[in-house]
């Protein structure tokens, strides 16, 4: 009988703990697997005196916690591609979303795309992140606005978690924009998500989480504030994409709800930033989005670090203002674009994505008890993983010490 699923030997470890210094460097290392969790690791030269049912040398390969994408719009229908056009010749997002494009144009492609079409274009994404190195994913909702159209999407990202490799975290985005029916009445969309909608998801349990878009072209402080208070008297905790455009309060709202996270954040004040920190609310940043519409006020990342603000890294893959499906390229812009290091891309790729989605207990560190959700790669140091562009570098991917992509 053997004490061991899988021992990986020679390896070099980024663990990622947030008490190890840098990268949390173990050299010449090796990790045991007991029942999808990491049952060991540590020097090879203290391995314990205990057998595994298979042992495989990784020939000094690194290793690090499986990404996580912890912000993406992965199910939508139609195609935005011509929105991009439109910017490049001179529209501003917002001229483009009061035209009747942005949004609402998704939203509209989405209500008429059937589950199974949802569900299959949402994979081919789905496998390109899993080729990036991805283990676990946020899903949002957002593009039906309508009480059909936003079971229909979280429905398929449950689908997409039982059906992939994948762990799956949904997040019910109803007030991601005022629909065309509500045009003129946004209150009135906000109470039927509310007394609607939102006991329909809960009684489901088809979200994980309840997110929402505070901004001009979106709902207001109040609004939001009241869809949140519903979310937690269901026991939903909260996200919000906050300050993207303009400094709407965005992050002080998110913390007082005690959000997992507030997102995109461009415009973020310091009062802001001090409010995430007292509430411990993950800042998640999305330069996949900075890029594409051409921003050019970065998020505030000095003040948050000088307020020990976790910092996450997401694709926000969608259709309109981030095609993005790379978390290897998002850790590539948010150095580039941000001034992150390379330690604080793959942080915000793992340990503080993991946070983000409450999931901070289970994932995104490589220590012992931890769900054994590795990335194995072909590179000569973990900066290299921010470092390169285009480059495919992953060598092997465990799911809960899964084999899912080791050749």
């Amino acid at each position: 009988m053997t004490d061991w699923d899988l021992l990986l030997t020679d390896a070099r470890i980024a663990t990622m703990r947030s008490d190890s210094p840098g990268f949390g460097v173990v050299e010449d290392g090796a990790i045991a697997i007991l029942d999808g969790a990491l049952a060991w690791l540590g020097p090879q030269t203290e391995l314990p005196g205990k057998t595994a049912a298979v042992t495989r040398s990784v020939a000094g390969q690194w290793i690090t916690p499986a990404l996580i994408d912890c912000h993406t719009h992965l199910v939508f229908g139609g195609d935005r591609s011509a929105e991009f056009e439109q910017r490049l010749q001179g529209a501003s997002y917002e001229d483009i979303a009061r035209s009747g494009g942005g949004i609402l144009a998704t939203v509209k492609a989405t209500r008429q795309t059937a589950s199974d079409a949802l569900f299959e274009s949402a994979m081919r994404r789905v496998r390109m992140l899993e080729a990036d190195g991805v283990a676990t994913v946020e899903i949002k909702s957002g593009y039906g606005l309508d009480i059909d159209s936003e079971i229909k999407m979280l429905e398929v990202a449950r689908r997409i978690g039982t059906s992939s490799s994948l762990t799956v975290r949904t997040t019910l985005l109803a007030a991601h924009t005022v629909p065309p029916e509500f045009i003129d009445d946004a209150d009135a969309y906000v109470d039927l998500i509310c007394s609607q909608l939102l006991p329909l998801v809960a009684a489901k349990k088809l979200a994980d989480a309840v997110d929402a878009y505070c901004e001009k072209i979106a709902f207001n402080a109040d609004q939001v504030a009241k869809v949140f208070g519903c979310a937690q008297s269901f026991g939903i905790p909260v996200k919000l994409h906050a300050d993207q455009l303009s400094d709407s309060g965005g992050a002080s709202l998110a913390a007082s709800f005690g959000a997992l996270s507030a997102d995109h954040l461009e415009y973020t004040s310091p009062s802001g930033v001090k409010a995430m920190a007292s509430a411990g609310t993950v800042a998640v940043l999305l330069p996949g989005a900075f890029l594409t519409l051409n921003e050019t006020q970065r998020p505030p990342v000095d003040e948050l670090r000088q307020q020990n603000v976790p910092i996450a890294i997401a694709t926000d893959c969608n259709p309109g203002t981030s095609p993005l499906c790379s978390v290897r390229e998002a850790m590539a812009l948010a150095s580039r674009l941000f001034r992150l290091t390379p330690q604080e891309c793959l942080a915000g790729a793992t340990r503080e994505a993991a946070i983000a989605l409450g999931l901070g207990e289970d994932r995104g560190t490589l220590e012992t008890g931890k769900r054994a959700d590795l990335a194995i790669w072909d590179i000569d140091h973990p900066r290299d993983l921010s470092y390169w562009l285009g480059s495919p570098s992953l060598a092997g991917l465990l799911i809960a010490g899964r084999d899912v992509s080791l050749p």
